[in-house]
C-alpha cells in the first residue's frame, strides 16, 4: 500500500478580516513557491481538469481577498473564510491541493491550512517527500499563519495514534509555537531548529518517515512522550 502524506497548520480562535487572511495567504504562497516547483502555481477547482486549468489563481492580495470574501460562511460569521485550490497536475500521484480556513472565532471550529501532498512514485513525490522540502513547507506555514502547531506526516502514521489524539500531533516534521512552551532535549537523530521568534521545528529523521518502519514509529512515540510530559501537546486556552 502506498503511504500518503499531508501537511497541516492549526490555530484556534482568531478573528481576522478577509484582508488580513489574504496577506497571510500571500506570504505563505510566496514562501512556498521557491521550495519546490510543485508549489509554484495553483488553480481554482472546477467540474473538470480542463475547466479548472482556465482559472489560475493570481497570488496577489486583491485576488486572494476576493476569494476569501466569496468563501465566507453565509449563515455564521464566526466560522471565518475558506479557500481551496490545486496545482493542476494531470497525474493524480503528482497532484497537490490546499484548503484554508482563516478568521474563524467559533468555539467549536478551528482555523487551518492543509496541503494534500503528492504521493506514489511520481517525480513530484520523490522531490517533495523529503525532510528538507517538508521542513521548508512547515516553516512557511509557521511564519505565515502563526499557528499553534503544524505537522507533516503520513495518513497511515496518523491512523496509528489512538483516540482521543493529543491537541498537537507529532509527525515526521512538527512545529510547536512558543505559546505551547519550551521544547526539551530530544534523542538522536531528531533535529530541532528555531523558527524566528515564533516557535520550534522538530524533524524526526532525515530519511523518509514511514509508518511501516517500526523504528520510525517507536522514535515518534518516544518524542511524543517527552513532549507530552513537558505539557506541549495539551489544548491551549482560547486567545
Amino acid at each position: 500500500m502506498v503511504e500518503t502524506y499531508y501537511a497541516g497548520a492549526y490555530w484556534r480562535l482568531r478573528k481576522e478580516s478577509p484582508e488580513e487572511c489574504s496577506r497571510r495567504a500571500e506570504a505563505f504562497f510566496k514562501a512556498l513557491a521557491p521550495i519546490d516547483p510543485t508549489f509554484a502555481q495553483w488553480f481554482k477547482q472546477g467540474r473538470s481538469r480542463k475547466e479548472a486549468l482556465k482559472h489560475r489563481i493570481e497570488l496577489d492580495p486583491v485576488t486572494l481577498e476576493k476569494m476569501f470574501r466569496r468563501g465566507k460562511d453565509r449563515t455564521f460569521e464566526d466560522l471565518g473564510f475558506r479557500i481551496s485550490g490545486w496545482n493542476g497536475e494531470s497525474n493524480d500521484q503528482d497532484a497537490c491541493g490546499f484548503y484554508i480556513t482563516c478568521g474563524g472565532y467559533a468555539e467549536e471550529v478551528g482555523n487551518l491550512c492543509l496541503l494534500h501532498l503528492p504521493n506514489g512514485s511520481g517525480p513530484n513525490s520523490q522531490r517533495v517527500l523529503t525532510a528538507p522540502v517538508l521542513t521548508g513547507l512547515v516553516r512557511a506555514m509557521a511564519v505565515a499563519w502563526d499557528p499553534d502547531d503544524a505537522v507533516a506526516m503520513s495518513d497511515q502514521h496518523r491512523n496509528l495514534i489512538p483516540d482521543p489524539p493529543p491537541d498537537a500531533l507529532v509527525g515526521w516534521v512538527t512545529y510547536l509555537s512558543r505559546r505551547r512552551g519550551t521544547v526539551p532535549p530530544l534523542p538522536a537523530p531528531v533535529h530541532i531548529e528555531r523558527v524566528e521568534d515564533k516557535g520550534t521545528l522538530i524533524v524526526l529523521t532525515p530519511e523518509r518517515f514511514t509508518a511501516s518502519n517500526p523504528e520510525h514509529v517507536a522514535l515518534a512515540e518516544r518524542v511524543r512522550e517527552l513532549l507530552d510530559r513537558a505539557g506541549l501537546l495539551d489544548a491551549l486556552r482560547a486567545r
